[in-house]
Parts: structure tokens; C-alpha cells; sequence
């Protein structure tokens, strides 16, 4: 689950130039870094949780335990395998869950979500404002304006189809916030997991689902090559405007 949640484009490129890290593309090392701190700090953030939780991780040993918290760290990112009652998990691992399942796994893979590369872009964009650089970097790389605009759609768009998915099945369902963004969110990463309301919707409820699971698998990418596709130079600019921020 985890190489496949890596993208093809960074398996093939692993096989080929394995033994020098130093000759990686930008796009593996942010997809492999990130993978790693999603999956270090998915586990521990899990384990810790509901380590005395007596409906999941509580009544089983510490190996069992270490095991199962670092197996519901890996399966958010699309496989929607698991080994506890999701059900029964705590509202802030809930909410953690959620976040991993919304960025997913690697791009042009099997992963779902709106891909670790968005996400790790959007955290240099942020870390390069912070600190009033000119241009956001990443492993001596510059990342370009159009990819940043990129990230910054794609990410946007996939909170506003969660969120007007969420709000349109609590009014169809009367479900709980919890519960029925955990469904949402599970939907739009391709995942498959659920705290046991699926059954329970609605037909309308249900084919919203549907359409966002479609949406989900399809969407980030599809988008990404059209906005590619529609790249265009302008002949002109326009004068610079500065509306206040914040």
C-alpha cells in the first residue's frame, strides 16, 4: 500500500537511480519526505490517542498496540483497510484521521486525496512568506509561481466539495458533524473507511457519495492537466494592485 501510494512516476524513478538520492527530481523528494513524516507522525499521533481507548487499542498488548496504530497510520492514505472499530475511536483521532485521508498519497498513483506534493508545497509557500522570501524553495530547487497557483486551486477546491458534500448530507442524513465528515472526506481520498453510517444514509445521501468518490479519484488530476493545457502567455500586464491582507 505504501509504494503504491507513492506514484508510478517516483517507483520508476527509484528503480532506475536508487543508489543516488542526490539525483532525485524534486518531485520524489518531496513526495518521499513527506510520505515518511505523514507516516512517523501518523503512527505516533494514533498510538498515543487511543493507546488506553478501550474500544480500539486499549485491550491488546504493546507489541499488538505499536502494530495497529502504525497499521491505522497507513491506511488513511487510500487503502481503508482496518484492524480497530473506527466507530469507536476518539473525535480528535477521528479529525487526524480525516486530515490524512484528505491529503492522500503520491501523484499518478493509486492514492487518492489531494497528494502529498500539494500539501508540501503549500507548507513551503507558507514557510517562505514567513520568513519574507522572495521566491519559495524546496531541496535547492525553486518552485515555480504556476505550480504554487496549482496547489492552491486544487487544494481550495477539494475543501469546498468536503465541505458542501458535509453540509448537504447532515441536512439529508442528521448525522453528526463527526461522522459525516469522516464519510465525506473518506469519499473524496478514495479510501473506504467509515464509522458505520454508510448503511444508514439516504439514497440522495448515498449518490452524493458516489459522485464524490468519482470526483475524488478523477478530480485532482484532471484538473491539474487542464489548468497544464490552458497555460498561456499574456501580452500584457495589467498595474499591480494591493488589496489588504489579514
Amino acid at each position: 500500500m505504501i509504494a503504491g501510494g507513492l506514484g508510478f512516476p517516483v517507483l520508476l524513478e527509484l528503480r532506475r537511480n536508487m543508489r543516488r538520492p542526490r539525483g532525485w527530481s524534486l518531485h520524489t523528494k518531496l513526495t518521499l519526505g513527506m510520505t515518511g513524516v505523514l507516516l512517523a507522525g501518523g503512527a505516533v499521533f494514533i498510538t498515543a490517542t487511543e493507546w488506553s481507548n478501550p474500544g480500539t487499542l486499549g485491550p491488546l498488548e504493546t507489541g499488538a498496540r505499536l502494530l495497529a496504530g502504525f497499521f491505522q497510520a497507513v491506511m488513511p492514505r487510500t487503502a481503508g483497510f482496518n484492524s480497530v472499530d473506527v466507530s469507536q475511536m476518539h473525535d480528535g483521532t477521528l479529525l487526524g484521521t480525516m486530515i490524512m485521508m484528505f491529503i492522500g498519497g503520491g501523484s499518478a498513483g493509486t492514492a487518492g486525496g489531494i497528494k502529498v506534493t500539494t500539501f508540501v508545497v503549500l507548507f513551503f509557500v507558507i514557510y517562505a512568506e514567513v520568513r519574507g522570501e522572495p521566491s519559495v524553495r524546496a531541496f535547492d530547487r525553486r518552485i515555480s509561481d504556476r505550480v504554487q497557483r496549482q496547489a492552491l486551486t486544487i487544494a481550495l477546491l477539494g475543501v469546498a466539495a468536503v465541505v458542501g458534500a458535509t453540509l448537504a448530507i447532515m441536512h439529508l442524513g442528521r448525522f453528526s458533524l463527526v461522522d459525516t465528515g469522516f464519510e465525506v472526506v473518506s469519499a473524496f481520498g478514495t479510501v473506504g473507511l467509515s464509522t458505520g453510517i454508510t448503511g444508514d444514509l439516504p439514497p440522495s445521501a448515498a449518490l452524493l457519495l458516489t459522485l464524490l468518490m468519482f470526483l475524488g479519484r478523477l478530480g485532482p488530476i484532471t484538473l491539474a492537466s487542464a489548468i497544464a493545457l490552458r497555460d498561456r502567455q499574456r501580452l500584457y500586464e495589467l498595474p499591480e494592485g494591493r488589496p489588504i491582507i489579514g
